[in-house]
C-alpha cells in the first residue's frame, strides 16, 4: 500500500436524516487530499430554529484545508444532498463539482443563483466511466431512488475500493430512471470492496421493498371511485411518482394538471436529460380552471406540509384559482418525514374542515419508499461482500441497528457518527480523531453560526417576551420620564395600572432615588434598570422578560 491512510468523516447525515455531507481523505496524517460527497441541507423547526430558512453543515474544519480539496461529488439532486452547494461553494475554494446529467441540471440551477458559472459542473457518464480526483478515482454507480439518476459512488483508493451507496432502494422497475441491476453491482464488487458505506434509513422495515411500478393500478382504482376533484401531492423531485400519478389519473378518465413551478422545473430537467419522453398528457392551468370539477386531477407540492406550497394554499382555500369542495379527495402519495407530523396534520385538518376526504399513507397502498428495507440491505451486503460495512444516512439508532445487522451476518461493521474521523484499516474502521461539527443557519440572506447567539436570542425573546426601555439623561440625571415598550407580554388586570405604567414608574423612582449619583457607565445603569424590570415583571405577571435598555445622553 502507498504511504498514507484512508479516512472517512461525516460532517452531516450520520446521526440524523438530512444534511448529508461526507469527507474522504487519503495521505499522511495532516496532509491528506480530500473529496467531498454531497453537500445537503436540513429544514428548520419553529420550536428550535424560529425564522431560519435552511440549516447547512458547518464546514469550519475544511477552511484550513481548502487547498487540499480535489472535488465535490453529488450523488443526486435532493435538497438534503445538494441544497447547500450554492451557499457554501465559494467558501470551499471553488473546487470541481462532478455529477451525472440530470443532477447536473439541478445543481447548475443552484449554483447559478449564487453567480457560479455552469462550466463549474462536470458531467460524466455512469460506471465504468471514472474520473480522477487526486489520489482517488471515482465513478457513478446507478441506483434506483425517488429521483432520476440517483447514484452510488465507486471510489478507488490506494487502500482499496469503497462503495458509497448514497440513497438507494432495490427496484427492478422504478418507472423513471435505471432499474436495479444485480449483475452491474456484482461487476463493481468484482475487484473486492474494502468498505461499503451504506444508507440506513429503512433498516427497521422488515418487509421486502416494493416497486414503483406496482402503484399505478391501486391509485387508478382509488381515483375511479372519487366523485369530485382529485388532488395528489408528493415530492416535486420524484419524477417517477409524478408519472405514476399522472398515468393513474389519465387511466381513470381524468384531465391531469400540474400547476406548480417546482414540479414543472423538475420535469423540464428530466426531459432535457432524456429521462422522460413518454409522460402522460397534461392540461395547462388556464384550461383546467374551465373544466368540470369532477373530471379534473391536480398534482401539487406540499406533501410535508410546507408553507406556501400547493397543498398549503388549497387547504387555505385557493391555489391559482383552484378550490376544493365538500366531497373532493386529497391523496398524500408520500410518507411523512419524522418531525413534519404537525405541519402535515395542519393541512389534513384544514382540508377535513372543508369536507374533503383525505387519504394518507397509513395503509401503505399509495406510496413506496425510495430507501432499501432491511432484507434489501442484507442483499446489498451479500452482493458487495465488503471487508467492512459503515452505516450512514440515519439517526444513531438506525446506524447502530444496521451495524448489528451486518455483524449478525459475519461482517465487520463500525458506527462513525458526525464529527468522527475513521481510518478505514484492514481490520475495520478505527476512530482516530473527533473534530468539531455543527450547523450553519441561512437566516434571510445571511449565513450565521449556530452558536453566534442570533437564534438563541430569538428563542429567548419568543419564550420570555421583551421590554425595551428608553432613557434620556442630561448632566447624569433623568430630566423626564423613562419610556417602556412591552412586547409579547400579558398586561395587568383592567382595574390596575398597566404593566407599562408600572414599569415606567418603578424605573423613574429607582433612578430618581440615586439622583445625580447615577453611574457614569451606561452598562451599570442598564444592569440596574434590567434588575428593576425583571423584579416588577416577576411580581406582576410571573415571568422575567428579555430587557433592552437604550440610553441617550444630552450634551450639557
Amino acid at each position: 500500500m502507498a504511504d498514507g491512510r484512508l479516512i472517512y468523516c461525516p460532517l452531516g447525515g450520520a446521526g440524523e436524516i438530512g444534511m448529508n455531507c461526507y469527507l474522504y481523505g487519503w495521505g499522511k496524517p495532516g496532509a491528506e487530499r480530500f473529496i467531498i460527497v454531497d453537500l445537503g441541507v436540513t429544514f428548520p423547526a419553529m420550536d428550535s430554529t424560529p425564522g431560519v430558512s435552511l440549516i447547512l453543515p458547518a464546514i469550519d474544519v475544511l477552511r484550513d484545508r481548502i487547498d487540499r480539496i480535489e472535488a465535490i461529488f453529488i450523488t443526486h439532486g435532493h435538497e438534503d444532498h445538494a441544497g447547500a452547494l450554492g451557499h457554501l461553494y465559494h467558501m470551499l475554494g471553488a473546487p470541481r463539482v462532478v455529477t451525472r446529467a440530470f443532477t447536473g441540471a439541478v445543481v447548475r440551477g443552484k449554483l447559478a443563483d449564487h453567480g457560479v458559472d455552469a462550466d463549474t459542473v462536470e458531467v460524466i457518464k455512469s460506471y465504468p466511466a471514472m474520473t480522477n480526483a487526486g489520489p482517488f478515482t471515482v465513478g457513478f454507480m446507478p441506483v434506483p431512488h425517488s429521483i432520476p439518476e440517483a447514484s452510488g459512488l465507486v471510489i478507488d483508493t490506494p487502500a482499496g475500493r469503497v462503495v458509497h451507496t448514497g440513497d438507494f432502494k432495490i427496484d427492478p422497475d422504478p418507472v423513471v430512471g435505471e432499474p436495479f441491476d444485480r449483475a452491474a453491482w456484482a461487476d463493481v464488487a468484482g475487484t473486492g470492496i474494502h468498505a461499503l458505506v451504506c444508507d440506513s434509513t429503512n433498516v427497521f422495515c422488515p418487509a421486502l421493498g416494493r416497486s414503483e411500478a406496482g402503484l399505478t393500478a391501486p391509485v387508478t382504482r382509488l381515483i375511479e371511485g372519487a366523485g369530485g376533484l382529485v388532488v395528489a401531492t408528493t415530492f416535486a423531485s420524484n419524477v417517477a411518482r409524478l408519472k405514476t400519478l399522472a398515468q393513474a389519473g389519465v387511466d381513470a378518465g381524468r384531465s391531469v394538471c400540474i400547476p406548480g413551478r417546482a414540479m414543472q422545473r423538475i420535469l423540464g430537467y428530466a426531459r432535457s436529460s432524456g429521462l422522460v419522453d413518454d409522460f402522460p398528457p397534461t392540461v395547462e392551468p388556464e384550461d383546467a380552471r374551465n373544466m368540470p370539477h369532477d373530471t379534473l386531477m391536480l398534482i401539487v407540492t406540499g406533501s410535508q406540509g410546507e408553507r406556501r406550497s400547493g397543498s398549503d394554499r388549497l387547504a387555505g382555500g385557493n391555489y391559482l384559482g383552484f378550490q376544493m369542495r365538500e366531497g373532493d379527495m386529497f391523496l398524500f402519495s408520500s410518507k411523512t418525514i419524522p418531525g413534519n407530523e404537525i405541519s402535515v396534520g395542519r393541512i389534513v385538518n384544514a382540508l377535513s374542515e372543508q369536507g374533503v376526504t383525505v387519504i394518507d399513507d397509513s395503509t401503505g397502498a399509495y406510496h413506496v419508499s425510495g430507501h432499501a428495507n432491511r432484507p434489501d440491505l442484507e442483499a446489498t451486503h451479500e452482493i458487495f461482500n465488503p471487508a467492512m460495512v459503515i452505516p450512514m444516512h440515519g439517526e444513531h439508532r438506525h446506524l447502530s441497528t444496521h451495524a448489528s445487522l451486518a455483524r449478525a451476518n459475519g461482517r465487520r461493521a463500525g458506527i462513525v457518527p458526525n464529527g468522527s474521523v475513521a481510518e478505514l484499516t484492514a481490520s475495520g474502521p478505527r476512530i482516530v480523531e473527533h473534530i468539531e461539527t455543527g450547523r450553519t443557519y441561512l437566516d434571510g440572506s445571511r449565513l450565521i453560526g449556530a452558536f453566534d447567539g442570533v437564534v438563541l436570542e430569538r428563542l429567548r425573546m419568543a419564550t420570555r417576551g421583551v421590554v425595551v426601555v428608553v432613557l434620556l439623561l442630561k448632566d447624569n440625571a433623568l430630566p423626564g420620564n423613562p419610556l417602556a415598550a412591552c412586547m409579547g407580554l400579558p398586561d395587568t388586570p383592567a382595574n390596575q395600572a398597566s404593566l407599562q405604567e408600572v414599569l415606567e414608574g418603578e424605573i423613574k423612582g429607582v433612578l430618581a432615588g440615586i439622583g445625580r449619583d447615577l453611574p457614569g457607565d451606561d452598562d451599570a445603569i442598564g444592569q440596574l434598570v434590567n434588575r428593576t424590570v425583571g423584579k416588577v415583571c416577576k411580581n406582576l405577571i410571573g415571568r422575567k422578560p428579555v430587557v433592552k435598555v437604550l440610553i441617550n445622553r444630552l450634551a450639557a
